[in-house]
Formats: structure tokens, sequence, C-alpha cells
């Protein structure tokens, strides 16, 4: 420590002995440029003068009124080097320039004075004086550069730098890869970058509050990049026509990937001219009695968001039942002629004595309808009513002519990635009309689940946008075992909290944690901070200042600490994403997290929006004299179903009183009855 302190006085002595002798030199340059006025006041001195002589002989050192002027300054700032002094923060670098600027003018750009017309004296007296100032100004902004405090402790007040990091730079492109370009910050520079989604099938969540670009920057590339590259795809478009449009398009623009060209089917509720007509409980797709439970499933627990958490409860599970049934029973009658979902629907609002007759009368839902039998007979009407009223107060919402006639059709079929018929298949919902057309759609949404998820298929995806509107039953199971059959899925929605609360808390937290791709704009809440601590942390620099009376001392260390802060996601700016990708054998990525605006060439986007078609009309509802007839068939369609179920609960209650073995449950509804 002694050491230390000689050391340091030792160079005080150093820099204070530089500083004399540049002193000395502007009292020589005035002493030998001011000579006459020097021996007027009579303070000329024989030595001095010989020395001066002898300097100027031998060097030449006034042979011109900057030389002892600039080694002067030479010395004073080597002397102002080595000063160590309290740092200051009301120093600026204004001040300083200011300083050295006006030193400057006044030591240098004064030799002008010495020509003036004046007395000696005065012409003494104002070159002193400039040189005088000129000095101290010159002085002061050199002690001022040397106790600038010098530290960057406040000018990346958002921690940029440190929780910048590099970022994938290679294109990276397979015949299933979607690449987004990218812009991100690191180094104190933006860089070009890309997302390389190598392995879409791990599936794809993309998240963000309204207007954060979601769909505009991700959903809609996934949708251009797949069928470029020959997807058979679904596409659940929440604000119909934005993404069917998009994709009819592309389609129409790109058919070069697909060995055979797919067709593009639409199911619209509220435009039957611009819609297909389509059964999602179609006979030929249920191969058990558990398909139609499913379909009952979903269909019940869209129509009633709150049985999501009360999955197991009896009067949760009565009416799925009870509606499983009835689906299954038309699948088995008469090889499927009435297996639609509208018939389904007038079969169970008619009377339950007459239904349960007719559903008892086959064995093979004798065990689903136990417990309404068993309530039916032991006279628990009220039970028994409630079970039925919690399946009919429900689905009476679907009760629809549109509906009916989009629903009770086979334009096609739902197994969209069949490689002889592949399909795009996009299902419109309406904002306004999210509780009926949600629950109608999330049935097809299921049964595609359920088609798609097969081995030796033609490559898909399932775009789901804004799943919060509908239930996807399945959806954990598809994103888990799909990979293997080629079925990507992307799933849109605002944060995680909307999917806790739509789907549950344990499906929820599968869904999450199984995604192998994760595309981010502004979230909040634990959402941000979820995704934080999936991103992980980075060793990051901290510094720190401490300033006394003598000195400042500066300490630097590092630590570990998020590389993501959930407060940065929470306020990134549209078309800033944060994400993570996953990678393949033989496609390794080593930078798989990102930080980066998505590049989106907004000119070319405009361009190719307004060449677009719009989704032409499907259905003709003209008759031969040019009459619009849509309101008529429909209305037609409408009766036409409700006359079919009628007619089959006549025909089959005929036939339960004419078979000698099932006519004792005709026999036991009437004696219920009376």
């Amino acid at each position: 420590m002694s050491q230390q302190e000689d050391d340091l006085r030792a160079l005080a002595k150093i820099m204070d002995f530089l500083r004399a002798v540049s002193i000395i030199l502007v009292v020589m340059n005035v002493y030998w440029f001011c000579y006459e006025a020097i021996r007027l006041w009579g303070v000329d001195i024989g030595v001095v003068d010989r020395i001066l002589m002898n300097f100027n002989r031998t060097a030449g050192l006034f042979r011109s009124i900057l030389y002892t002027k600039l080694f002067a300054v030479l010395l004073l700032a080597l002397s102002c080097l080595g000063t160590k002094g309290v740092k200051g923060e009301k120093i600026t670098w204004g001040r300083i320039w200011t300083a050295l600027a006006a030193g400057f003018v006044l030591f240098f750009l004064n030799w002008w004075i010495l020509a003036l017309p004046l007395p000696v004296e005065a012409v003494t007296g104002l070159y002193v004086l400039t040189v005088g100032t000129g000095y101290v100004c010159l002085l002061m902004g050199g002690l001022w550069m040397s106790r600038l405090l010098k530290h960057n402790l406040m000018d990346d007040v958002f921690n940029n730098e440190n929780e910048s990091f590099m970022q994938e730079t290679r294109l990276i492109e397979s015949e299933y890869s979607v690449n987004l370009p990218t812009r991100f910050y690191y180094r104190k520079r933006w860089n070009n970058g890309w997302i390389n989604v190598v392995n879409p099938f791990r599936a794809s969540i993309v998240l963000g509050t309204p207007g954060s670009g979601k769909s505009y920057a991700v959903v809609n590339n996934f949708i251009k990049q797949q069928i470029e590259k020959g997807f058979s795809m679904y596409v659940y478009d929440f604000k119909f026509s934005d993404l069917s449009t998009i994709a009819y398009n592309h389609l129409l623009n790109h058919p070069e990937g697909y060995k055979v060209k797919p067709k593009f089917y639409v199911i619209n509720f509220d435009d039957p001219r611009r819609s297909h007509r389509c059964n999602p409980i179609h006979p030929d797709f249920m191969e058990d009695i558990t398909d139609a439970y499913e379909s009952a499933y979903t269909i019940m627990l869209n129509l009633n968001k709150s049985w999501v958490q009360k999955q197991g409860d009896f009067f949760v599970e009565s009416p799925i039942i009870l509606f499983a049934a009835i689906i299954w029973y038309l699948k088995i009658f008469q090889n499927g002629k009435y297996c639609t979902f509208p018939h389904a629907i007038e079969l169970l609002n008619k009377r339950y004595e007459d239904v349960f007759t007719i559903l008892t009368s086959y064995p093979d839902l004798e065990n689903y309808l136990s417990p309404f039998v068993d309530a039916w007979k032991g006279g628990a009407a009220e039970q028994l009513m409630g079970q039925i009223a919690s399946a009919k107060i429900p689905l009476s919402r679907l009760i629809s002519p549109q509906l009916y006639w989009v629903m009770s059709g086979s334009d096609f079929t739902l197994d969209i990635n069949n490689p002889k018929e592949p399909k795009v298949l996009c299902v419109g919902n309406n904002p306004d009309r999210i509780s009926i057309y949600g629950a109608a759609l999330g049935l097809y949404n299921s049964r595609i689940v359920k088609l798609i998820n097969k081995k030796k298929q033609l490559k898909s995806c399932v775009i789901i946008d804004e799943l919060p509107t509908i239930f996807f039953k399945g959806l954990d199971n598809l994103i888990a075992t799909a990979r293997s059959n080629k079925v990507a899925v992307v799933l849109g929605f605002q944060d995680f909290s909307q999917l806790k609360r739509d789907y549950g808390d344990k499906e929820a937290a599968v869904i999450m944690s199984t995604v192998g791709n994760v595309f981010s704009g502004q979230v909040v809440g634990e959402t941000a901070k979820t995704l934080s601590e999936r991103f992980g942390k980075i060793l990051q620099k901290r510094e720190s200042m401490s300033i006394n009376r003598n000195d400042t001392s500066t300490s630097i260390s590092t630590q570990l600490d998020s590389l993501i802060p959930a407060s940065k996601i929470s306020t990134l700016s549209q078309g800033m994403f944060v994400g993570a990708v996953a990678d393949n054998f033989g496609e390794t990525i080593e930078q798989k997290i990102f930080h980066a605006q998505i590049v989106v060439d907004n000119e070319a986007v405009q361009k190719e929006t307004a060449a677009y078609q719009p989704i032409p009309e499907i259905s003709s509802f003209l008759d031969e004299n040019g009459n619009d007839t849509m309101e008529e068939q429909i209305r037609a369609n409408y009766r036409q179903i409700k006359q079919d179920i009628v007619e089959l609960v006549e025909n089959e209650l005929i036939r339960i009183e004419n078979d000698p073995e099932l006519k004792h449950l005709l026999g036991g509804n009437e004696g219920e009855q009376s």
C-alpha cells in the first residue's frame, strides 16, 4: 500500500514539473516577443537575455511566435493526462470543448496584437492578457477532460447490449421448412437473420396481444410457404375471410408443389352461396361408438365452456353420453341414412319417452343409456328431465336453417390429407356468433384431428387462429403424436391464461410444454414470465461505481440473468417477436432462440393482396328462370330434416310394436305415462 502511495506521489511531482516547464515556456514567449516593454519597465535580466539568445541561436526556439506556445501546450497536455482528481458528473463534453476552443483562440491566434499601432505598454498588456487567459482556458479544459466521469452506467438504461445476442443468420431450407427473414440487434448494430422452422411437425404456437402482428407476420407466412411446398391444409379462420382469401389465392397461384392438385373447400355458415356442404359425423368415418362420444363431447364443451373445468361431473357427462348414443344410433340405422348433425339435434328434441324406447331397442346402446333408463323406470322424473335439459338447451342454439343446410350435405370428406384427394379446407367463424358457430366448427375440428393423424398420408398442416374461440378435442394428443404422421399444427392465441380458461390447467400445460416452436409478440403477465423462463439465462456484465473526495473507483462483475426479461416481452413493438425453434438430425440450429423483427415486404404484400380474387360462389340457387331460390331451398332442407326424424320415430315405434321381443319396451313406456 505504501509503495502505491509513493508511486502516486512521484507521478504527481512529475506532472507538477511538466506544468512548471510549460508555464516557463509561456513566460519566455512573452519576455522575448515583448522585450521592448520589458526594457522600458526595467525588468529585463542580462543572464536571461544571454540564455534566450543561446536557445534561439542553437535551436531556433524563437524564430516563430508559435514554437514556444506549441511546446508549452504539449507539456500542459502531458501534465493534465497524468493528473488524478475527483470525477464530476456535472462536467460535460460541451463545457470541455467550449473551454478548449476559447483557449485555442486566445492563446494561438493573438499574434496580430503585437502589430497594433498602440503604445508598447498597451500592446504588451493586451498580449499578456490574451496569452494568460488562453493558457488558463486550456488548463481548465485539460483538467476537466481528465476528471470527466468515464462510465456508461446510464447510457444503456434498457440493458440492450447485455440482453442482445447472436442469432441465426443462415437460411436453412428443406421440403418442410418455413423460413422467415429477420433483423436483430447485436453489438450496437442491426443484423440480417433467419428464423428457420425446419421441423413444423413439432407444432408451433403464435402468441401476441391484438395488433402485435402475429397473423400478418407469422400465420400468413405459414399458409403461403406450406402451400408452396405441397401441404394439404386445414385453416380455422376466426375472422372469415381473411386467412381463407390468402389460402385460396395462393393455391391458385402456386399449384406446382402438389403431385395431385388439391381442391379448395370452404365452410361458411353466414353465406351458403360461398360454402360447401359437409357432414362432420359422416357414417363412413365413424368406426365405433367412441367416435360418436368424441363428437358429442366436442359439441357440448364448445357450447358450455364452463364444463371444461367440470369434466367427470354427473350433469356434464350425462348429456354427452345421451347425445353420443343418438349419434351412434343414426350411424347404425339404415347404414347411416340419417347420420348427420342436424338429424341428431332433431331426434334429441323429440319426446324422451319415444327416444328412450327407440334407443333401448338396440343392444349396442344399452350400456350407454342405463343411467337414463334407470331414472326413467325408477320414477326419478326430475333427475331425468335435468339430464335431458342439459343436452337439449345448449343444442337448441344450433337450430338454424343455414347451419342445417351446410352440415347435412356431403360435398366432400374431411380426410384432407388423402394423397389421392388432397384438400385445402377453410372454415369460417363470425366474431358476432362465436358461441353458435364455434360449437359446430369445433365438431369439424375434432373429426379432422381423428382422420388426418394416420400413417401413409400426405403432409398436412392444421392452422387454428384464435384457438380459445373453439374447443379442440384431442389437441394435446395431436401435438404429441402427429409428428410421425407429418401433421404440422399452428396455434394462434393471445396468452396462456386464455388457454387455461378454455382448456383447463392440465391440458393447457401439456400443450405449452409439448410445442417445439414458439413465436411471441407482445404479451404480459404470467405469459411473459413463463416465456422468459423458457428462454433461459445469459452471463451479463454488471458495472458499479463509487465516488469519494479523493478518487473514483469502478467495479465490474458478471452474473446470470434473463436472456429476454418478461418486461421486454411485455413491451415488444409491432412486428417484433421472441421465441425459439426446434431442429432436426442433420439440420442442427445452434441459435434456436430469437429476439428479432420479422421482415415483411409491405409493398409486395399490398401488391399481392390487390391482385387477390374473392372466393367465388360455390353453390348456385338459381332456378331455370333465373330466380334466386336460396331461401326456399334452405327452408325446404330444414323442413325435410324435421320430417325425416318424424317419420323415423313413427316407423321405429311401429317396428318395436310389431316385434314380440321388443314390444315390452313400448308397453313400459305406456305404463309410465299412465
